[in-house]
């Protein structure tokens, strides 16, 4: 039986996100294992018939003895288990990942591109040595003969300089979408729009865009209301801190709930999501969820997000850090409940073609085959 071997930051992002692509490999008969630093999921994965490796994955580690090691264990596991194919999942685990594969000589690799993060907004000298690097570095030693890309969005593969026609190039549809989890609901019957941001609360995510914007519709007579859902990440180098985050939800129409337990819920009491996203973006998972929900979304003109909400049709598609182009769109939607509700059948729709589990987990069952075939 072939082997697939996982790498992956987190356990409980594989569980969240990529559990449907790791079942579609055990259905295609590969034996399957993830490595990943183990906090809660363990379970959850294991569930699927995958074997669990804990392996911490030091992502924003600058300690070479930390990196080191890590690779050094990659290296081991890949000995040991002799996958056909190595699946790294995310910045970090491509560059060490891809490096322990090239050390253990796995030559069919897959690189899953899930955003470029600060490295694709960054405009100054350090953002383009550091694309430069990133470049050099996969697109040279990391790769082999057999290493495929996976991208959510067709500029991802541009920043390797890669083609998105290229024969070794994967566009799916971010994670893939659960539609029986995700139904459409009805809009709630509330005279204030109610909208909604599910993030995690980093700088790039843009939440300070949103919360202005919906001040200054409120001050133009807008009855709009805002609810923020998520969590500070105190390892990423934008977090906006829980004390922040309450001076800014203090204000009128603003307010933070916690971390969202249930995203059905969220989707059922507001009728639009807001995501200003600054860039760095694979394709949002949380654009997703509401759109197969029934809920148009506002976001920005930055890769992923321009990939899946078309402007005018199942939402708005905005310059990043216009307030203004936000608050003007939040105060015509306040008066007009119907084109909330139309547009947001047809971001339904749109959801549905391109963007399901069935969708991504056939694409990717595909290249597993493809690759293992010239194992």
């Amino acid at each position: 039986m072939s082997k697939i071997v996982y790498v992956v930051a987190e356990d409980h992002r594989f569980a969240s996100h990529f559990l449907p692509i790791a079942r579609e490999a055990i259905r295609l008969g590969f034996d399957v294992t993830v490595v990943t630093s183990v906090r809660d999921h363990a379970n959850m994965i294991e569930a699927t018939g995958a074997r669990v490796l804990p392996l911490d994955i030091p992502l924003r580690s600058h300690n070479p003895k930390s990196i080191f090691n890590a690779v050094r264990r990659l290296v081991t596991v890949f000995k040991t288990e002799r996958p056909a194919i190595v699946h790294c999942i995310g910045l970090g685990p491509i560059l060490l990942g891809g490096l322990a594969a090239a050390v253990a000589k796995v030559h069919s690799r897959v690189y899953a591109v899930t955003g470029w993060g600060y490295t694709a907004v960054r405009r100054d000298v350090i953002g383009g040595i550091a694309r430069a690097s990133l470049r050099v570095l996969v697109m040279g030693p990391l790769r082999s003969a057999s290493t495929a890309f996976l991208f959510e969005n067709d500029d991802d593969p541009l920043v390797l300089g890669l083609d998105p026609q290229d024969e070794n190039v994967t566009i799916v549809g971010g994670a893939g979408i659960d539609l029986d989890a995700y139904p459409v609901q009805p809009l709630p019957e509330t005279k204030t729009l109610r909208i909604a941001l599910v993030t995690r609360f980093v700088w790039l995510r843009g939440i300070d865009t949103a919360i202005k914007a919906v001040h200054l519709a409120r001050g133009r007579g807008a009855d709009v209301e805002l609810s923020l859902f998520g969590f500070p990440d105190p390892g990423d180098p934008g977090n906006i801190t829980a004390s922040t985050l309450r001076v800014w939800s203090a204000g009128s129409g603003v307010t933070w709930h916690g971390a969202a337990t249930d995203i059905q819920a969220v989707w059922r009491d507001h009728h639009v999501a807001c995501l200003p996203s600054r860039g760095g973006e694979g394709l949002p998972r949380t654009l997703l969820e509401s759109a197969a929900s029934g809920r148009l979304s506002l976001t920005t003109d930055v890769a992923g997000c321009r990939k899946f909400v078309r402007h005018n049709v199942d939402g708005y598609v905005l310059p990043v850090d216009d307030i203004v182009a936000f608050a003007d769109v939040m105060v015509a939607l306040a008066v007009d409940r119907e084109r909330v509700r139309s547009m947001g059948l047809l971001a339904a729709e749109r959801v549905r073609h391109g963007f399901t589990i069935a969708d991504v987990s056939s694409a990717v069952g595909a290249l597993y085959l493809r690759l293992n075939a010239n194992y």
